[in-house]
């Protein structure tokens, strides 16, 4: 069966935003060195001193909280939806950790990006091929019109995700539902044994540098990201390019030096520092794992 919904090519998709990209590198921040006083390299994911804040992020996730939406889903029946879609994750979301279980988020989740990479678990009751059982999908693609627009909290779910809420024997009858009722709640991502990684996108060079960021623990979603290059002593910040891509260009004629030190902050504000994440012989198009994340 075809997917149940009318979605724009994931292959136009990405060439508009590629192309969008380039335009905007051309106002990036530029970055600039500070004289004074080396700033603190923090890593405050280290710090167990936050317990309150974490507890009300993740209230839902002690078994209250449930909200109500809509889900349906795209691409094949069997398949991760549009393998990456508008948050970058090309070639990543059918391989672990995502395996397959992703959904598009409609405009309240999708958040022009700054929702890529949060977790949710959402289950089905109202039908009844549905099992009842949550399942977990992290969003990596915006869901942008139909029934994604037809209420407020909407998931776009892949096949294999959506087809999971399923009664054992029943995905193919739950799939030909079409729009169906969920309950779904934010959870924390959990990639156990995986390091924060930084894909350098093909079109960087040694004055633009844009990154993708995947495999976020904790909340997932990223609210800003800082960059420092070696021989500075503070930080830059980087322009969310699209999706979970984050870019910034040098404007003073001077090549941008490597290594380069990320620093994220997730949604909810939490710090993590990556030092020198992306080393000094880069390349454009390859990927790095840093050795640290959120501690969840």
């Amino acid at each position: 069966m075809a997917s149940t919904t009318s979605r724009r090519p994931s292959a136009l998709r990405f060439a508009v935003v590629a192309a969008a990209s380039v335009i905007l590198s051309l106002v990036a921040s530029p970055v600039s060195c500070d004289d004074g006083a080396p700033e603190p390299m923090v890593d405050h994911s280290r710090q167990r001193n936050d317990t309150a804040s974490r507890r009300n992020l993740w209230a839902p996730a002690r078994g209250y909280g449930w909200s109500y939406g809509g889900a349906t889903w795209y691409g094949s029946p069997y398949g991760a939806g549009s393998d990456g879609g508008a948050c970058g994750y090309q070639g990543a979301v059918s391989q672990r950790p995502f395996k397959s279980m992703i959904a598009a988020g409609g405009p309240s989740l999708f958040k022009n990006g700054q929702g890529c990479g949060a977790c949710y678990q959402i289950k089905c009751t109202g039908n009844r091929a549905c099992s009842g059982r949550p399942v977990i999908v992290t969003i990596t693609d915006s869901c942008p019109g139909g029934a994604c627009l037809a209420e407020s909290t909407h998931f776009d779910m892949s096949g294999t995700a959506f087809g999971a809420m399923a009664n054992h024997g029943m995905a193919d009858r739950l799939r030909s539902a079409g729009i169906l009722k969920i309950q779904y709640k934010r959870v924390p991502c959990k990639y156990s044994g995986m390091a924060i990684t930084f894909k350098v996108d093909a079109g960087s060079n040694p004055y633009y540098l844009a990154v993708l960021i995947m495999y976020v623990s904790g909340e997932g979603d990223i609210s800003k990201v800082d960059i420092m290059q070696a021989g500075c002593n503070s930080w830059t910040p980087m322009q969310q390019s699209w999706g979970a891509v984050w870019r910034v260009n040098s404007n003073n004629g001077q090549p941008l030096r490597a290594p380069f030190s990320v620093r994220i902050t997730s949604g909810s504000g939490k710090v993590l520092v990556a030092r020198n994440a992306i080393p000094a012989r880069w390349g454009a198009g390859a990927t790095y794992r840093s050795t640290v994340n959120y501690g969840y």
